[in-house]
């Protein structure tokens, strides 16, 4: 058993790093719950640059330059989320200060929740990730296996969900659109969106001109894409 535990996390990982992952737990939980699944892999040059830079703007700012984790994130998430109002009610919504890498481990190799067991096996497994498959990588899976709406993963099957359109295909607004609906992506919908998610989806877009100008998604994207 110990060394299973030892030896079957980085098997997992080489696997992943050149074969797509066909299901995750997340997935086949969704479908026992009557979402259906969707989920189509395209290799991320076959993505809009645009859903790339989206995702880094709304998740993820210093994903090229952390190693799995943004202890500036954390950091932050922990102080707002520990601030009480004096009627001792939290001042807003609950943060999370995962990146990317870490939301990428716990997407293909966990299960959904917030124990501390998960979160120390979604650490060893973020580090396992940057370490054997780098950035490009990570991105490529993240991309294609985040969820994106009821019974859709990855940004291929969301596009022709939501746009009637590949991947490759989608403009700045509509991947900032995909990029806005990520922390609720059973509550908002990336087509016809509400104004909440219009606004997110405008400061979105904004930061993802950032992201372009000051090459923060030079790791994960191709010299062309930049």
């Amino acid at each position: 058993m110990f060394l299973l535990a030892v030896v079957g996390p980085p098997l997992a990982v080489l696997v992943y790093k050149v074969v797509p992952p066909p299901i995750t737990i997340l997935m086949i939980e969704r479908e026992i719950q009557g979402h259906g699944l969707d989920h189509r892999w395209v290799p991320l040059d076959r993505i809009s640059p645009a859903m790339v830079r989206a995702v880094i703007a709304s998740e993820d700012a210093r994903f090229c330059g952390h190693h799995g984790f943004d202890f500036a994130a954390i950091d932050k998430a922990i102080a707002h989320n520990e601030a009480i109002t004096q009627n001792g009610e939290r001042p807003g919504k609950v943060r999370g200060g995962s990146t990317i890498s870490q939301q990428t481990a716990k997407n293909v190799f966990l299960w959904p929740g917030r124990s501390y067991m998960r979160k120390g096996v979604e650490a060893w497994f973020t580090v396992l990730i940057e370490a054997i498959w780098g950035k490009r990588r990570i991105m490529e899976v993240y991309l294609n296996t985040v969820e994106m709406g009821p019974g859709l993963y990855g940004v291929e099957a969301a596009s022709r969900h939501y746009f009637h359109e590949g991947a490759d295909r989608l403009t700045p607004e509509q991947a900032s659109r995909l990029a806005a609906i990520l922390p609720s992506p059973l509550k908002w919908k990336a087509a016809d969106p509400g104004p909440y998610v219009r606004k997110r989806t405008g400061r979105i877009d904004a930061r993802s001109g950032t992201v372009a100008r000051d090459g923060l998604a030079a790791c994960a994207l191709a010299e062309e894409e930049l």
